[in-house]
């Protein structure tokens, strides 16, 4: 039997397929808006924070006051270490960096980077900065601590080296006047009587040699740094390492003002990150810094 031929309704069939695929972009854009982002388009890494710097030029008493007022007691604390000064020490004409983003998280604001890769292999290593008046505390390679220091004026400058923590004392009298009580001492160039302790910061070197610091940055190193190990008045392992690296410009402006201008200018250049390889080598190269355990008794017979 011959089938009947049925004409397609051409409109109609134009319509569903509208309709249909109208559907499917809907279904499409749903799926889309609900479907989770591909991990490979995430950012696994922290924000880097960055802040600019302002100048403060402080015109007088009634200003300072005015400064102070408008900061918190952290944020004034802020203010002063990275200014490399005591408040006592602030006065009429003294010029402050300012950070536009104030955090209370000094780390933060270090100029030393988060991980130095040339100390990953030294348990613990204390980094002076002379050029920019400063301090860090590492521990295999990463950053713990950083604060600001007071070095050798230039008449009495800290020599620049590789040193090691001899021995400490939570209270020591200045050879050079018996009227300066150095807290939280901590030496590292033993006849020379130079070490960290806690002083007056003025905001430029000042010192007959020795590491002004904080309080707290003092007793921080007293507390977390080694001292050398002795037997029979010799030493037998040294204890850590203290890295004094660059020179101060005394003719210059105070390198932290240079912020203002460029946010990265207190950072390690080539020459301190060249300086640190050399030291890092010298300390791998020592055998007074091998652990005594892991030394034979002939080998440490001296």
């Amino acid at each position: 039997m011959k089938q009947k031929y049925i004409k397609p309704n051409w409109l109609f069939l134009g319509l569903f397929i509208i309709i249909v695929a109208a559907c499917n972009q809907h279904k499409q854009e749903k799926i889309e808006e609900t479907a989770p982002v591909q991990l490979d388009t995430i950012s696994l890494e922290p924000p880097v924070f960055k802040t600019t710097y302002s100048l403060d030029s402080i015109s007088d008493r009634q200003h300072l006051d005015s400064l102070k007022s408008s900061l918190s007691k952290t944020e004034r604390k802020l203010v002063y270490a990275l200014n490399r000064i005591d408040e006592h020490r602030i006065k009429p004409g003294s010029k402050l960096i300012i950070p536009d983003s104030l955090v209370a998280d000094i780390n933060l604001y270090s100029p030393f980077p988060s991980t130095l890769s040339l100390l990953d292999s030294i348990q613990k290593t204390v980094l002076i900065s002379q050029r920019i008046q400063a301090f860090a505390l590492y521990e295999n390679g990463d950053l713990l601590r950083w604060g600001p220091v007071s070095t050798g004026k230039q008449s009495t400058g800290t020599p620049s080296g590789l040193y090691y923590g001899n021995y400490k004392a939570k209270r020591k009298i200045s050879t050079i006047d018996e009227s300066w009580v150095l807290p939280y001492y901590f030496n590292f160039m033993n006849f020379e009587g130079i070490g960290t302790h806690e002083y007056t910061l003025p905001g430029y070197p000042a010192s007959h040699g020795c590491v002004r610091m904080y309080r707290e940055d003092a007793q921080a190193i007293y507390q977390w740094a080694n001292m050398w190990k002795l037997e029979s008045d010799v030493i037998v392992q040294n204890g850590t390492p203290f890295m004094v690296i660059g020179e101060y410009n005394f003719k210059g402006e105070l390198p932290w003002l240079k912020l203002v201008e460029d946010n990265t200018d207190n950072d390690l250049n080539l020459q301190e990150i060249d300086t640190i390889k050399v030291y890092a080598q010298r300390y791998k190269n020592d055998p007074l810094n091998l652990k005594l355990e892991d030394m034979g008794e002939k080998e440490i017979v001296l």
